[in-house]
């Protein structure tokens, strides 16, 4: 499928989605949460795709913020609702896919482009990358999920500080605080990710789907997490991939899932 703002390629079982609007730093706007809803959705029921990379074109920007121009005359019933449908079809989406998902994240990370990277499930920077969420300088709040994801990842202080002084870290801070995991020139951005991602790919995608489940169970208000782990757990045991694995160990050999 051709897509308007984005190029996505497939490298063995790796998906990547390349954020493509540098004149406007990758900047998201309704077109192209859209599109990336699409080719996420495609990419996670395609069975040969075992891992997800998301990054944006050129050196400067992962992704620069939302487009601003498309809602800055919106009425409070349009701003609810485009925070409503954005985290319904983008950043809750992608936090839930059932499919991992790393943020290869290069240069600027702004806004709802911090907030989709933090929907990734996990990130890793170049280390030219600036993150923040700058929305109280322009009189909102971040609407993506930024209230909720970034003190889940670098605790409430930081993410109080970070929020209110609408400043950038740099990715070695991001790192420090749990933000990101590793920080690597921007030559080897992509490497790295595929790197962990082919290492992902050896290991059951039933099981790593059952992981993400029970992880972000701990984040859902009014969801016990340890009960979605016993249940996941017990799941495990009725999968080919649980018959495959433990068969591999007591053989002492690699296994061999589907």
């Amino acid at each position: 499928m051709n897509f308007e703002n984005l190029l996505v390629d497939q490298k063995n079982n790796i998906g990547i989605i390349t954020i493509n609007r540098p004149s406007k730093l990758n900047a998201l706007n309704k077109k192209t949460i859209e599109e990336l809803h699409v080719a996420f959705k495609n990419l996670n029921n395609n069975k040969e795709i075992k891992i997800i990379i998301i990054t944006g074109s050129g050196e400067k920007a992962f992704v620069a913020g939302a487009d601003i121009s498309e809602f800055a005359n919106f009425s409070i019933e349009e701003g609810t609702e485009l925070a409503r449908k954005g985290q319904e079809i983008l950043f809750n989406f992608v936090q839930n896919l059932e499919t991992p998902v790393i943020a290869a994240v290069n240069g600027f990370a702004l806004g709802g482009g911090l907030e989709l990277a933090m929907a990734a499930h996990f990130r890793v920077a170049s280390n030219n990358a600036k993150m923040g969420l700058p929305e109280v300088s322009l009189g909102v709040i971040p609407g993506y999920g930024g209230t909720q994801r970034l003190p889940q990842l670098v605790g409430k202080g930081k993410a109080m500080e970070m929020i209110m002084t609408a400043g950038m870290i740099g990715a070695e801070e991001a790192k420090e605080y749990g933000l990101v995991n590793y920080v690597v020139d921007q030559t080897e951005l992509l490497p790295l990710c595929e790197k962990l991602a082919e290492k992902i790919t050896r290991n059951s995608s039933v099981a790593i789907s059952a992981a993400i489940k029970a992880i972000n169970a701990n984040y859902t208000n009014g969801v016990n997490g340890y009960s979605i782990e016993i249940e996941q757990f017990g799941v495990s045991f009725g999968t080919d991939d649980f018959t495959e694995g433990t068969t591999a160990f007591l053989e002492k050999r690699k296994p061999n899932f589907e």
